[in-house]
């Protein structure tokens, strides 16, 4: 789906719930109840049946009760809401109770139940966790209208002051981030004009696969201090007819994020390895893609937040178990670099990198940030879940760590710009403009500029979501059923972005091969740039600038969120 009409799809949603029943439709939740929902705006309320809007959902039918409200919509607008409200998602039983009854699912519900009410005025979220399990039990399936149909109370009482409130939230903050995405492509135009000029067709193009053969070994540890097993893919390269491989070899380790594991990123692997890295893809035991089944299954619990400090132990153990190996195990004596590694991490994979690379937990800003509702930024529900841990100095920096490349890292609060500060080695920062589980705004752009280390880079992937990056074999199933919506376009079209740029990146830091800093640059990037995605780096953005953006769509008299 387009970047454009993602938007009509949301703002339609929103906008003509907002003014027809209830504006919140971003939380994926109708407010509406099984026999009647009662709508109230400040003084106001007004009720409507549930058996109006469904005559409307199912066969289009406009009752008098329901003319009043669909007369301000165009046709091809209620065509489309009436598809997102008989919209089927894929969810079992269990996986809704199981997310429900963890610490982050009671915290979605919480807040959500703020804004649909029960009966009585109270928090909705206890009938909103029923009514999720029962429809998803239905025959007729998960979906808007049948989850109302399921809600307990005969009426679910809609706070609409508050729904407008998120839904005019949203609004600016869509309108700040584009505004903010404009300011950074006229700084990359202007950092494109002043550097030397490079003919980059007649360079190598490092999208393609390098010279490289390679092997993989899958390795097994036993992780005694945590109690578990380590396994990680290791991706060798090997010398050939036509080039010899540098010895030792610079090592980088990847690192996935919740509910992935060591394959999400192995094309990745597999192309640094082709240009002569070795590569460590890990996975991590405490929240990767075989827990989460386990835990919607009903089989263990949840993932806890102590494993936000065990991610960067294991790659520690990782890391001496390799160096124990290059010097007893014959096969891989002499063949790796341990003291000139690399990180790449996606999404709390980003945030494990960031941590290795010396970005302290920040408690004081999680303190402050985690006792506010926060509808917008979803990454902070899985930050606030390190407040729960002891207030610690957790010693997280692996040494050996000299460059980091952190795609949708999870930052603003779990380090803050005291913790990001921190950092000393080469950063560059990924974010997709379109990603709204780490928003680029308050996760990686406004972080980029609280990084002092003089090395660092940010690269925009306009219209990139989330889940971009990411890659699944053909016979993987996601763990949980992601909407096309939310994926975006074709992700496939991204990947030789990041294998350009990370092999770039790696060349220039890890083995000081300064032919490779041309590549780390917005004329570049600019080269290889291609519908759908339209890529962009800049070296250097002020948080003045980030203000300066966002003033020149505020309109006066208003405050900024």
């Amino acid at each position: 789906m387009s970047r454009s009409k993602q938007r009509s799809w949301i703002g339609l949603a929103i906008g003509s719930l907002g003014f027809w029943l209830f504006p919140t439709i971003l939380t994926a939740i109708p407010a509406y109840s099984a026999d009647r929902v009662a709508v109230f705006y400040g003084p106001l309320e007004f009720t409507l049946s549930v058996d109006a809007l469904e005559s409307f959902v199912k066969e289009g039918k406009i009752t008098d009760e329901l003319a009043p409200y669909a007369g301000s919509i165009k046709p091809e607008s209620q065509a489309q809401l009436r598809e997102i409200l008989q919209q089927r998602f894929e969810a079992n039983p269990t996986l809704i109770s199981q997310f429900t009854s963890a610490q982050l699912g009671k915290t979605v519900l919480e807040r959500m139940g703020k804004v649909l009410l029960t009966e009585t005025g109270e928090n909705g979220a206890t009938a909103l966790r029923a009514a999720l399990i029962s429809a998803a039990g239905d025959p007729q399936g998960l979906s808007l209208l049948n989850l109302v149909r399921k809600f307990p109370d005969r009426t679910i009482r809609v706070n609409l002051n508050l729904g407008l409130q998120i839904t005019a939230q949203f609004s600016e903050f869509t309108k700040y981030r584009d505004a903010i995405v404009k300011v950074i492509e006229q700084q990359a135009a202007t950092e494109a004009e002043t550097a030397a000029k490079v003919d980059f067709s007649q360079q190598p193009d490092l999208r393609k696969a390098g010279s490289f053969q390679w092997e993989q070994q899958t390795i097994t540890l036993n992780d005694t201090v945590r109690d578990r097993t380590l396994t990680f893919d290791l991706y060798l390269p090997q010398a050939n007819d036509r080039v010899s491989v540098q010895q030792p070899a610079p090592v980088i380790v990847i690192s996935h994020g919740a509910a992935g594991n060591r394959s999400s990123f192995a094309y990745l692997a597999q192309h640094l390895a082709s240009h002569g890295f070795a590569v460590a893809a890990i996975d991590h035991p405490g929240d990767n893609t075989k827990l989460f089944e386990q835990f919607f299954s009903g089989l263990t619990g949840s993932p806890q937040p102590i494993e936000l400090v065990n991610r960067s132990l294991e790659i520690t153990f990782v890391l001496d178990e390799l160096e124990r190996r290059a010097q007893s195990d014959p096969t891989l004596k002499g063949r790796l670099n341990l003291q000139q590694v690399g990180a790449i991490g996606q999404s709390l994979g980003g945030y494990t990198s960031l941590a290795l690379a010396g970005a302290k937990l920040n408690f004081p800003q999680l303190q402050k940030d985690c006792n506010n509702d926060q509808f917008l930024n979803l990454s902070l529900l899985v930050q606030c879940d390190v407040a729960r841990l002891p207030n610690s100095n957790y010693t997280l920096q692996d040494e050996r760590i000299k460059a980091v490349f952190a795609i949708n890292p999870l930052t603003s609060s779990v380090f803050g710009q005291s913790g990001l500060s921190q950092i000393k080695v080469p950063v560059m920062l990924v974010a997709g403009t379109d990603d709204i589980f780490t928003p680029a705004v308050t996760e990686q752009i406004q972080p980029f500029t609280w990084l002092t280390t003089p090395e660092k880079y940010l690269v925009l992937l306009e219209n990139a979501t989330h889940f971009t990056t990411i890659a699944k074999s053909r016979d993987e199933r996601s763990v949980l059923p992601i909407p096309p919506e939310l994926v975006g376009p074709d992700p496939a079209l991204a990947r030789p972005y990041i294998n350009a740029l990370s092999t770039a990146f790696f060349k220039n830091y890890l083995t000081n091969a300064s032919e490779y800093r041309a590549y780390l640059s917005p004329a570049y990037t600019r080269s290889i740039t291609q519908e759908p995605f339209k890529l962009i780096l800049v070296q250097s953005l002020t948080a003045t600038q980030i203000n300066r953006a966002i003033e020149s769509v505020t309109p006066k008299q208003a405050s900024q969120p």
